[in-house]
């Protein structure tokens, strides 16, 4: 949703596609690209039925100019994914089924999940995860809060402070501690600060962006 995270999965997306296929080939893409600071707000009011019809109407008008699939290209508004595909006659290429996928492929049981308030306090991402044999780890309400503010106030910005990036390695420490294998960075804007940790990262732009990827060239 921010412009930050959109930089990232358009970098992926076409670099991934030109290593596979070489030359000048690049990704034929359709963006939606919003105004994060009205995203925000409906999310802070807790508005997820605009929200739902923002997100509905894009898709819709994506798919009307010949979109073959469509990406949320964000962890937090997977929320209401369930509405989007509903919305629309496409396939939805859902994040949370990327993450699990590559989860797997680690054998991996057991995560701690990273990312919003939203990603962390409601069901719907650690759902899907336990239905895919996944035990997730949540940090502490104070660490929550933590996560949160670092990734509104500073990663949404472009802003890197090295005594976040602290911050989060030790509550991914934390979670290691618990028995945690992994960590998933649940937010796309994470990984621009985390890149190793004691243990294992799950970074959901890039495994997003390869499912994604998989689509363009099949």
């Amino acid at each position: 949703m921010s412009y930050e995270s959109t930089i990232e999965y358009y970098r992926i997306i076409n670099e991934t596609v030109n290593n596979r296929l070489k030359g000048l080939t690049s990704a034929p893409m359709l963006i939606e690209s919003y105004d994060f600071s009205i995203i925000e707000k409906l999310q802070s009011e807790g508005n997820w039925e605009k929200l739902s019809s923002i997100l509905v109407q894009s898709a819709k008008k994506l798919e009307s100019q010949g979109a073959d699939y469509i990406a949320i290209a964000t962890n937090t508004m997977h929320l209401i994914a369930p509405q989007v595909q509903e919305g629309i006659n496409i396939p939805l290429i859902h994040i949370v089924q990327a993450v699990c996928n590559q989860i797997k492929e680690k054998n991996i049981d057991r995560v701690c999940l990273l990312g919003t308030k939203y990603t962390l306090k409601m069901p719907f991402y650690r759902e899907i995860l336990e239905k895919n044999g996944i035990e997730v780890i949540i940090p502490n309400e104070n660490d929550i809060e933590t996560v949160n503010n670092i990734i509104y106030q500073e990663l949404c910005k472009g802003i890197i402070k090295d005594k976040s990036k602290q911050s989060l390695l030790a509550i991914i420490d934390s979670c290691a501690s618990l028995g945690a294998k992994a960590a998933i960075l649940g937010c796309t804007e994470l990984p621009n600060i985390i890149k190793e940790a004691s243990i294992d990262i799950i970074d959901t732009t890039k495994a997003h962006c390869l499912e994604i990827v998989k689509q363009i060239i099949s």
